[in-house]
Protein backbone atom coordinates (compact mmCIF):
# COMPACT_ATOMS: atom_id res chain seq x y z
CA UNK A 1 0.00 0.00 0.00
CA UNK A 2 1.05 3.28 -0.49
CA UNK A 3 1.84 6.03 1.69
CA UNK A 4 1.85 9.52 0.54
CA UNK A 5 4.85 11.79 1.89
CA UNK A 6 5.36 15.27 1.05
CA UNK A 7 9.21 17.28 1.77
CA UNK A 8 7.60 20.49 4.28
CA UNK A 9 8.41 23.54 1.86
CA UNK A 10 8.81 27.48 1.91
CA UNK A 11 5.42 28.09 2.58
CA UNK A 12 4.99 26.22 6.06
CA UNK A 13 7.77 28.90 7.28
CA UNK A 14 4.78 31.41 7.97
CA UNK A 15 4.02 29.11 10.72
CA UNK A 16 6.91 30.61 12.50
CA UNK A 17 6.29 31.79 16.15
CA UNK A 18 5.01 35.74 16.30
CA UNK A 19 3.38 35.16 19.46
CA UNK A 20 2.56 32.65 22.12
CA UNK A 21 0.08 32.37 24.53
CA UNK A 22 0.58 34.27 27.87
CA UNK A 23 0.27 30.74 29.94
CA UNK A 24 -0.34 27.26 29.74
CA UNK A 25 -3.53 26.85 28.06
CA UNK A 26 -6.02 22.99 27.64
CA UNK A 27 -9.11 22.17 26.20
CA UNK A 28 -10.97 19.40 24.94
CA UNK A 29 -13.93 19.24 23.03
CA UNK A 30 -16.57 16.41 22.17
CA UNK A 31 -18.97 16.56 19.02
CA UNK A 32 -22.17 15.39 16.95
CA UNK A 33 -21.66 15.87 13.19
CA UNK A 34 -24.72 14.60 11.19
CA UNK A 35 -22.92 13.52 7.88
CA UNK A 36 -23.91 12.81 4.55
CA UNK A 37 -22.32 10.84 1.90
CA UNK A 38 -21.51 11.70 -2.25
CA UNK A 39 -19.06 10.58 -4.61
CA UNK A 40 -17.78 7.14 -5.95
CA UNK A 41 -15.24 4.31 -5.25
CA UNK A 42 -12.99 2.68 -7.91
CA UNK A 43 -10.96 -0.66 -8.15
CA UNK A 44 -9.04 -0.98 -11.35
CA UNK A 45 -11.93 -0.14 -13.98
CA UNK A 46 -14.71 -0.78 -11.79
CA UNK A 47 -16.48 2.32 -10.20
CA UNK A 48 -19.67 2.57 -8.23
CA UNK A 49 -21.37 6.03 -6.69
CA UNK A 50 -21.35 5.58 -2.97
CA UNK A 51 -24.80 7.58 -2.74
CA UNK A 52 -26.85 7.00 -5.92
CA UNK A 53 -25.86 3.20 -6.48
CA UNK A 54 -25.21 2.09 -2.55
CA UNK A 55 -27.75 4.46 -0.90
CA UNK A 56 -25.76 5.28 1.89
CA UNK A 57 -27.72 6.94 4.53
CA UNK A 58 -26.56 10.01 6.18
CA UNK A 59 -25.35 9.56 9.56
CA UNK A 60 -24.37 10.99 13.14
CA UNK A 61 -20.58 10.47 14.20
CA UNK A 62 -18.58 11.46 17.14
CA UNK A 63 -15.39 12.80 17.20
CA UNK A 64 -12.60 14.40 19.85
CA UNK A 65 -9.70 16.70 19.99
CA UNK A 66 -7.76 18.22 22.58
CA UNK A 67 -4.94 20.54 22.65
CA UNK A 68 -2.11 21.99 24.69
CA UNK A 69 -1.20 25.74 24.32
CA UNK A 70 2.13 27.30 26.40
CA UNK A 71 3.98 30.37 26.24
CA UNK A 72 7.08 28.87 25.07
CA UNK A 73 7.95 31.12 21.43
CA UNK A 74 10.07 28.35 19.78
CA UNK A 75 8.08 25.38 20.68
CA UNK A 76 4.63 24.96 18.68
CA UNK A 77 1.17 24.21 20.23
CA UNK A 78 -0.05 20.41 20.47
CA UNK A 79 -2.97 19.74 19.37
CA UNK A 80 -4.84 15.89 18.47
CA UNK A 81 -8.26 15.01 16.94
CA UNK A 82 -9.89 11.66 16.19
CA UNK A 83 -12.90 11.37 13.44
CA UNK A 84 -14.82 8.39 12.54
CA UNK A 85 -17.48 7.87 9.64
CA UNK A 86 -19.51 4.87 9.54
CA UNK A 87 -22.15 4.59 7.07
CA UNK A 88 -24.10 1.75 5.61
CA UNK A 89 -26.76 1.24 2.88
CA UNK A 90 -28.77 -0.88 1.11
CA UNK A 91 -28.92 -0.63 -2.95
CA UNK A 92 -28.44 -1.77 -6.56
CA UNK A 93 -25.70 -1.73 -8.70
CA UNK A 94 -25.76 -0.19 -12.23
CA UNK A 95 -23.00 -1.64 -13.30
CA UNK A 96 -20.54 -4.35 -12.63
CA UNK A 97 -18.15 -3.57 -9.70
CA UNK A 98 -15.40 -5.47 -8.88
CA UNK A 99 -16.77 -8.94 -9.10
CA UNK A 100 -20.68 -8.63 -7.97
CA UNK A 101 -22.53 -8.11 -11.14
CA UNK A 102 -24.78 -5.21 -12.87
CA UNK A 103 -28.23 -4.64 -11.23
CA UNK A 104 -27.37 -7.16 -7.72
CA UNK A 105 -28.70 -6.18 -4.62
CA UNK A 106 -25.76 -5.17 -2.52
CA UNK A 107 -25.43 -4.43 1.24
CA UNK A 108 -22.28 -1.79 1.59
CA UNK A 109 -20.76 -0.22 4.91
CA UNK A 110 -17.72 2.50 5.13
CA UNK A 111 -15.86 2.76 7.60
CA UNK A 112 -13.65 6.87 6.85
CA UNK A 113 -11.01 6.52 10.21
CA UNK A 114 -8.25 9.37 11.07
CA UNK A 115 -6.23 10.66 13.80
CA UNK A 116 -4.30 14.58 13.40
CA UNK A 117 -1.76 16.09 15.16
CA UNK A 118 -1.57 19.16 14.59
CA UNK A 119 1.70 21.44 15.56
CA UNK A 120 1.02 25.43 15.16
CA UNK A 121 1.62 28.64 15.91
CA UNK A 122 -0.41 31.62 17.72
CA UNK A 123 0.27 34.33 14.97
CA UNK A 124 -2.51 36.79 16.33
CA UNK A 125 -3.99 36.07 20.14
CA UNK A 126 -6.41 38.62 21.10
CA UNK A 127 -10.40 39.19 20.10
CA UNK A 128 -8.58 38.63 16.51
CA UNK A 129 -7.25 34.70 16.57
CA UNK A 130 -4.76 32.89 13.97
CA UNK A 131 -3.07 29.77 14.31
CA UNK A 132 -0.59 28.40 11.76
CA UNK A 133 0.70 25.35 10.82
CA UNK A 134 0.96 21.73 10.09
CA UNK A 135 -0.89 18.68 10.94
CA UNK A 136 0.24 15.06 9.93
CA UNK A 137 -2.75 12.32 9.54
CA UNK A 138 -3.19 8.78 9.57
CA UNK A 139 -5.98 8.19 7.12
CA UNK A 140 -7.96 5.09 6.20
CA UNK A 141 -10.75 3.77 4.19
CA UNK A 142 -12.55 0.78 4.01
CA UNK A 143 -15.95 -0.21 1.57
CA UNK A 144 -17.26 -3.64 1.75
CA UNK A 145 -19.99 -4.43 -0.36
CA UNK A 146 -21.68 -7.72 -0.62
CA UNK A 147 -24.23 -9.21 -2.44
CA UNK A 148 -27.23 -10.07 -0.84
CA UNK A 149 -28.69 -12.53 -3.30
CA UNK A 150 -24.88 -14.50 -3.20
CA UNK A 151 -23.21 -13.28 0.16
CA UNK A 152 -19.68 -15.40 -0.81
CA UNK A 153 -19.85 -12.08 -3.34
CA UNK A 154 -17.82 -9.36 -1.57
CA UNK A 155 -15.71 -6.88 -2.81
CA UNK A 156 -13.19 -4.64 -0.62
CA UNK A 157 -11.71 -1.16 -2.04
CA UNK A 158 -8.92 -0.10 0.83
CA UNK A 159 -6.85 3.21 1.21
CA UNK A 160 -5.07 4.32 3.76
CA UNK A 161 -1.40 7.14 3.96
CA UNK A 162 -0.06 9.66 6.33
CA UNK A 163 -0.41 12.48 5.27
CA UNK A 164 1.30 15.97 5.86
CA UNK A 165 -1.46 18.97 5.60
CA UNK A 166 -1.81 23.01 6.53
CA UNK A 167 -3.39 23.81 9.00
CA UNK A 168 -5.18 27.48 9.25
CA UNK A 169 -7.45 28.25 12.05
CA UNK A 170 -9.31 31.78 12.50
CA UNK A 171 -11.28 33.00 14.86
CA UNK A 172 -12.86 36.45 15.87
CA UNK A 173 -14.10 37.15 19.54
CA UNK A 174 -17.37 39.70 20.10
CA UNK A 175 -15.91 41.60 23.07
CA UNK A 176 -17.95 41.81 26.41
CA UNK A 177 -20.55 38.70 24.78
CA UNK A 178 -18.62 35.37 25.17
CA UNK A 179 -19.50 34.86 20.94
CA UNK A 180 -17.68 34.52 18.48
CA UNK A 181 -17.39 32.74 14.58
CA UNK A 182 -14.74 30.99 13.07
CA UNK A 183 -13.17 28.51 10.61
CA UNK A 184 -10.71 26.28 10.53
CA UNK A 185 -8.59 23.58 8.12
CA UNK A 186 -6.46 21.58 6.71
CA UNK A 187 -5.29 21.28 3.47
CA UNK A 188 -3.51 19.41 0.85
CA UNK A 189 -2.83 18.61 -3.31
CA UNK A 190 0.34 16.18 -4.44
CA UNK A 191 0.81 13.66 -7.15
CA UNK A 192 -3.19 14.04 -8.17
CA UNK A 193 -4.09 13.16 -4.47
CA UNK A 194 -5.74 16.12 -2.42
CA UNK A 195 -7.67 16.28 0.71
CA UNK A 196 -9.36 19.36 2.63
CA UNK A 197 -11.14 19.19 5.90
CA UNK A 198 -12.82 22.63 6.92
CA UNK A 199 -15.53 23.64 9.09
CA UNK A 200 -17.39 26.99 10.15
CA UNK A 201 -18.78 28.16 13.36
CA UNK A 202 -20.72 30.04 15.67
CA UNK A 203 -19.22 29.64 19.60
CA UNK A 204 -20.42 30.71 22.97
CA UNK A 205 -18.33 30.79 25.97
CA UNK A 206 -19.74 30.27 29.28
CA UNK A 207 -16.59 30.20 31.90
CA UNK A 208 -14.93 27.28 31.32
CA UNK A 209 -17.19 25.61 29.03
CA UNK A 210 -17.41 26.30 25.14
CA UNK A 211 -20.58 25.08 23.20
CA UNK A 212 -20.00 25.05 19.23
CA UNK A 213 -22.30 24.98 16.09
CA UNK A 214 -21.16 24.97 12.54
CA UNK A 215 -21.13 22.86 9.15
CA UNK A 216 -18.11 20.33 8.15
CA UNK A 217 -17.01 19.25 5.30
CA UNK A 218 -14.22 16.66 4.20
CA UNK A 219 -13.10 15.84 0.35
CA UNK A 220 -11.03 13.23 -0.46
CA UNK A 221 -9.58 12.00 -3.54
CA UNK A 222 -7.14 9.56 -2.91
CA UNK A 223 -5.40 6.74 -4.50
CA UNK A 224 -4.05 3.52 -2.74
CA UNK A 225 -2.89 1.46 -6.16
CA UNK A 226 -5.91 0.72 -7.74
CA UNK A 227 -8.30 1.78 -5.16
CA UNK A 228 -9.60 5.46 -5.56
CA UNK A 229 -11.82 6.74 -3.00
CA UNK A 230 -13.46 10.14 -4.33
CA UNK A 231 -15.86 11.60 -1.72
CA UNK A 232 -17.33 14.34 -0.20
CA UNK A 233 -18.96 14.22 3.72
CA UNK A 234 -20.22 17.54 4.99
CA UNK A 235 -23.14 18.55 7.28
CA UNK A 236 -23.79 20.37 10.28
CA UNK A 237 -22.12 19.68 13.76
CA UNK A 238 -22.29 21.10 17.32
CA UNK A 239 -19.72 20.20 20.13
CA UNK A 240 -19.13 20.79 23.97
CA UNK A 241 -15.27 21.48 25.21
CA UNK A 242 -13.70 22.85 28.54
CA UNK A 243 -10.56 24.99 28.58
CA UNK A 244 -8.41 25.48 31.38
Amino acid sequence: MRKLTLAVGSSLVLAVPLAQADVVGLGASVSYWDSDLTGTASSGSSQVDVDNELQMKEDGNANASIYLEHPVPVLPNVRLAYTLVQQSGKGTLTNSYINIGAGAPVRSDLDLEQLDLTLYYEVLDNWVNLDLGLTVRDFSGELVVQNIANTTQVSRTEADGVLPMGYLAARFDLPLTGAAVGAEGNFISFDGDSMRDFNVYGQYSISLLQLRAGYRQIAIDYEDGDDVFDVKIDGPFISAGVTF
